[in-house]
């Protein structure tokens, strides 16, 4: 390859580099433009969420359990 086709090869890599430059620099502003005319969508309520008397039984038991281990791990304090 010599110096006038590596030469050709840079300016067309310049060129290339160019229009990509362009086409960014102007994509913000047509971005922006539009995020300004859509309308933010409502945040969606999430479903309550219920816990069985079961469930909650077995949740207090466990609770109690590691109560009683660090009752049991402080000693007489």
């Amino acid at each position: 390859m010599g110096v006038s086709e590596i030469l050709v090869e840079i300016d067309r890599e310049i060129a290339q580099l160019q229009l990509a430059r362009t086409l960014l620099a102007g994509a913000p502003k047509k971005a922006k433009a539009a995020a300004a005319a859509k309308k933010p969508k409502p945040a969606k309520k999430r479903k309550k969420r219920n816990l069985s008397p079961e469930g909650r039984k077995r949740i207090a038991e466990a609770q109690r359990l590691r109560w009683a281990a660090q009752k049991k791990a402080a000693g007489g304090k």
